[in-house]
């Protein structure tokens, strides 16, 4: 167990399947919005991916310039940079693979979901792929409530008790083709009893 957490850190389960089905493979250049300290990185720093990241925690980036020091001693630290994703300055369609782990679901309000998004997905290559995770209402409809006392779009309190912007299966269809897109696999939703769902999208930029 040790080995394999060594190798993969705490991944994403459903970002390793992508591994496992060879859609993400050596050469890619890889952008993670709202990398965190990195968890999701391991395994592609210490395979020689070219990784990019950004996020708004000034000690999350140093924690994952830390896992690129130790791990991969060629890659630049300015590849990781403390900026927001909606106005990164990552250049348009450098990437191969944009990931958006568990970060959507913080937007604010409609705007703010809106930005994030188009902020990762300007950095995708045409071809490229977006793997996103973010908790939607698909499954649990009936378990959660719509904040309605401020202008917040689609935020909704959660059965846990915490607050999550929301997305459902129409959205994710409809923003899918807005961008430009094709489902490169059926939404999958994983929900846990009595506190959250979370969905998995997964999209090739046409």
């Amino acid at each position: 167990m040790t080995d394999l957490q060594q190798q993969f850190g705490q991944i994403d389960i459903y970002l390793f399947d992508q591994i496992l089905r060879r859609r993400i493979a050596p050469g890619m250049r890889i952008f993670d919005a709202g990398c965190g300290d990195g968890r999701n990185l391991v395994y592609l720093l210490q395979e020689g991916y070219e990784v990019f990241g950004v996020d708004l925690d000034p000690r999350a980036i140093d924690a994952v310039r830390q896992s690129a020091r130790s791990l991969a001693h060629a890659l630049p630290l300015n590849n990781f940079r403390v900026e927001p994703i909606e106005t990164s300055s990552f250049p348009d369609s450098f990437a191969d693979l944009a990931i958006s782990s568990a970060v959507l679901h913080f937007a604010r309000d409609d705007d703010h979901f809106a930005a994030m998004l188009r902020g990762t997905w300007r950095v995708l290559k045409p071809g490229g792929l977006f793997f996103c995770r973010l908790a939607s209402s698909i499954g649990i409809e009936s378990q959660v409530e719509r904040i309605t006392h401020r202008q917040a779009g689609r935020s909704f309190v959660l059965p846990d008790g915490s607050e999550r912007y929301l997305v459902d299966e129409a959205l994710l269809v409809a923003v899918t083709k807005e961008l430009g897109g094709r489902l490169e696999d059926p939404l999958k939703t994983t929900v846990v009893q009595n506190r959250r769902s979370m969905t998995t999208w997964v999209v090739r930029k046409d």
